[in-house]
């Protein structure tokens, strides 16, 4: 079983949403489409579904086009980030709907239902009405509900979004847990790169309808293949650095220099871009290899557990993400250091073009 997007495009009024798109969902695959928001993400599901029909291109199911078939007639499930139950109606009955529906007996709608329902750890609560359940048990609910048909394609659009911290982070975990037996493809977009990383399996990183790199989520975080796709996965957003090696040096900012040390030493004389995740930006040196910046602290934010660090330096607007509360006096100028271990190096034009072997395991 497979799903397959052949060069897929999709605009309106002769503006482009989905640029020229090629992509394979396998069977039991869960499949994260990490974009910021508005980069596509929802209306590459809604193409997959069969809600909105590609401009140019063909979708495929295990090899069939089904193109223009109605989504009435496609074996999919689709779950948005507000949860939809029928609140007259009890969790075994809104679970059962989708059953009754397609006219199963009802014998068999009951084993399907207290097998999802275990699966979804709601077997205790069958006859409590949604307005009784957490938001937690709710969102439960109508996963369940969409997994109760069989479908072999589950679409999940920010299904979590609109819970608080404690149930996202409760649901992450479990979600991939819960999918493992049912076999489907499912297909999960997110705007945030830590829920793409905890939910494992592939992903695709979307930047203004264009798919940047498709892999296995570890590897496409440790090694991404251009800057685009650096600064979609990493929240905040990768810190870039204008650099130019001469000799055993790199010069930075006004005339600054470093020793080219690691990554840096094996590259050519030449001109390049530096990226560097926010919380690699230290306020202390940590060892030999760092680099020392004075960058303008422009603001703080203080969340308790860590602090956002908002800098300016050589026109380029860095984050740093530091632990612990930091009363930092801001609007003046900051020492800050950056292990050269952690630095990504990027071509002019954005490509990677090397990355350090420390920071590949970072």
């Amino acid at each position: 079983m497979s799903l397959q997007l052949e060069n897929v495009t999709f605009s309106v009024d002769g503006q482009t949403h989905i640029y020229n798109t090629n992509l394979t969902l396998k069977k039991g695959t869960m499949n994260v489409l990490l974009g910021r928001t508005s980069s596509g993400k929802t209306t590459l599901m809604r193409i997959m579904a069969g809600l909105d029909v590609p401009t140019s291109g063909r979708i495929l199911w295990d090899g069939k086009d089904v193109t223009g078939m109605r989504v009435q007639d496609r074996k999919i499930a689709m779950v948005y980030q507000q949860f939809i139950n029928y609140p007259s109606m009890s969790v075994y009955d809104n679970i059962a709907a989708p059953l009754r529906i397609m006219k199963k007996d009802e014998y068999e709608i009951d084993i399907a239902v207290k097998k999802i329902a275990s699966l979804m750890r709601l077997d205790g609560m069958l006859d409590r009405r949604p307005n009784e359940l957490s938001g937690g048990q709710q969102q439960r609910c109508a996963l369940a509900r969409s997994l109760v048909k069989g479908s072999g394609l589950v679409l999940l659009d920010e299904p979590l979004a609109n819970l608080d911290y404690k149930l996202r982070e409760e649901l992450r975990a479990e979600i991939p847990k819960m999918f493992e037996e049912s076999g489907a493809i499912f297909v999960y977009a997110t705007t945030e790169p830590e829920e793409a990383l905890l939910l494992g399996g592939n992903v695709a990183t979307l930047w203004e309808g264009k798919i940047t790199q498709v892999g296995e989520t570890a590897d496409v975080y440790h090694n991404p293949k251009d800057a685009v796709t650096a600064k979609v996965f990493s929240n905040p957003a990768m810190n870039f650095l204008k650099i130019k090696k001469e000799g055993d040096f790199i010069y930075y900012g006004n005339n600054q220099k470093a020793p080219a040390l690691d990554v840096l030493a094996n590259l050519e004389n030449g001109r390049y871009l530096a990226g560097f995740r926010p919380n690699h930006l230290e306020l202390k040196r940590q060892n030999e290899t760092s680099i020392k910046f004075t960058a303008h602290l422009d603001v703080t934010e203080i969340t308790g557990a860590e602090t956002f660090l908002h800098m300016s330096f050589d026109n380029e607007t860095w984050i740093g993400l530091v632990h612990g509360v930091q009363d930092l006096e801001y609007d003046l100028d900051l020492d800050v250091y950056l292990d050269t271990r952690h630095i990504f190096v990027f071509a002019q034009d954005g490509k990677l073009l090397e990355t350090a072997s420390y920071a590949k395991n970072r």
